[in-house]
């Protein structure tokens, strides 16, 4: 007899009957234990639950509800020890596919919960999440990255916050935890953000949260605000799904707010960079800043603002000045405009001094649709810039050299302060300008 004759194929493993669900007699993906004692595939029974009407368990008919379902770790652990072993022995194994580690298995928790449309399952859900993204946060947050906890918990917020029942308590409840969760899990991809920023609905409860929640509610809406608005610039048109138009005008007035309450430097920072691609999508958006008062807000806190406040301010400030006439007319007629801009000259940053040149040559700058009002009004900039000594501080800095565009910048800026340096009632004090007319003539003339 040959030794072809005397082989027989391997027997193919049986799974133990513990790792079958009741219903499906499968290997179980996703073990939930039921108040019952029995534990199913969480697919198979929320089929049965919701789908088929049923509000008894299968095995035992005792009173069942899909909310009462809780996982199954001890036996999720034992299924895919068991799996491992044996996936190389069995084509049928190898198509199963078990969560390998409980970040994997609490966000399948949270988008079956979502999927349900339920409400207290999903706020645990997500408070799982939390726990997990806390403990040995660098380890546990990239695993919950790749298990895509930042798109599962975005799509349940934008679930949530588009229900008809929007107000009720349970969906106050789920929509402030997986707002906490949302945070904790940063950065969010681009499929995440744009899930949160296509729905108005959404939107809209950020705006909320940030306007009237309290102190970590509304660093945490303002942090999802600054996500979705930063890839709304960033992309522009290609964005897509992202649009803000039906929260046009409460996004800038709920930055505004929140710079003006300084709630903390966390939420300021948040905001200043909502703020700054916010006026860079264009006149509208910038516009929209302008009225609800971002120019006065940023010069503020300018004022006594550290390094990285004041640079993100500055650029914020820039960018509205650029894109909105209104914004300009609003910075000239700031009595605190140009003494704290002239202020901050080399005392920051070089990056905040070149952004201070370009903000006074915007606010110094005769624009085509300037009209008499807000010519007069440029002039009177130019001549207080005089006063306040920016035409010593640009020639310095001339001197002591910068980048390309702030040169011609600050350039543009000396040519247009030189021409008022000696008319009449714009004359400013000789003791004021020393010994700089040398200089003046060197780089104007």
């Amino acid at each position: 007899m040959s030794s072809q004759q005397l082989w027989t194929a391997p027997a193919k493993p049986e799974a133990p009957p513990e790792f079958l669900c009741p219903i499906t007699l499968d290997l179980m993906q996703d073990p939930v234990a039921a108040p019952t004692g029995i534990t199913y595939d969480r697919a198979a029974i929320e089929t049965w639950l919701l789908a088929g009407g049923q509000r008894t368990c299968p095995v035992t008919h005792g009173e069942l509800r899909a909310g009462d379902l809780v996982p199954n770790h001890t036996l999720r652990r034992l299924i895919q020890d068991w799996y491992a072993t044996n996936r190389c022995c069995c084509c049928s194994v190898d198509r199963v596919r078990v969560p390998a580690t409980p970040e994997e298995a609490a966000v399948a928790e949270l988008q079956g919960a979502t999927r349900a449309g339920d409400a207290e399952r999903c706020a645990a859900a997500a408070r799982g999440v939390r726990r997990l993204a806390w403990r040995a946060a660098a380890q546990n947050r990239s695993r919950l990255e790749s298990a895509g906890a930042a798109r599962a918990l975005a799509a349940a917020f934008t679930f949530f916050a588009g229900t008809a029942d929007a107000a009720a308590a349970a969906t106050d409840d789920v929509l402030d935890v997986v707002l906490a969760a949302l945070v904790l899990v940063m950065p969010m991809d681009e499929e995440a953000i744009l899930a949160v920023g296509s729905s108005s609905a959404s939107v809209a409860r950020l705006v909320a949260v940030a306007a009237n929640g309290d102190l970590h509610r509304r660093l945490q809406a303002v942090v999802v605000i600054r996500e979705i608005v930063s890839l709304s610039a960033y992309r522009g048109a290609a964005a897509g799904t992202i649009d803000l138009s039906a929260n046009a005008e409460a996004v800038p007035q709920v930055l505004v707010k929140t710079i003006r309450d300084g709630i903390c430097p966390p939420a300021t920072r948040a905001c200043l960079v909502a703020a700054y691609h916010l006026a860079c999508t264009g006149e509208s958006a910038a516009a929209h800043l302008a009225s609800a008062g971002i120019v006065t807000v940023l010069v503020e806190l300018l004022v006594d603002a550290d390094k990285s406040t004041a640079e993100k301010a500055l650029a914020a400030l820039d960018a509205a000045l650029a894109a909105s006439r209104d914004g300009r007319a609003r910075a000239r007629a700031d009595a605190l405009a140009m003494p704290v801009l002239v202020k901050k000259m080399f005392w920051v940053s070089d990056a905040a001094t070149a952004l201070v040149v370009s903000a006074l040559l915007r606010i110094c700058k005769k624009c085509p649709d300037d009209d008499a009002a807000a010519e007069a009004a440029r002039r009177h900039a130019i001549v207080e810039a005089l006063q306040l000594g920016a035409l010593q501080k640009v020639l310095l800095l001339l001197q002591a050299g910068c980048r390309q565009e702030t040169k011609e910048n600050a350039t543009e800026l000396l040519r247009l302060m030189v021409r008022y340096q000696g008319r009449g009632e714009y004359c400013v004090d000789a003791m004021d300008l020393g010994g700089i007319k040398r200089e003046t003539a060197i780089w104007t003339g």
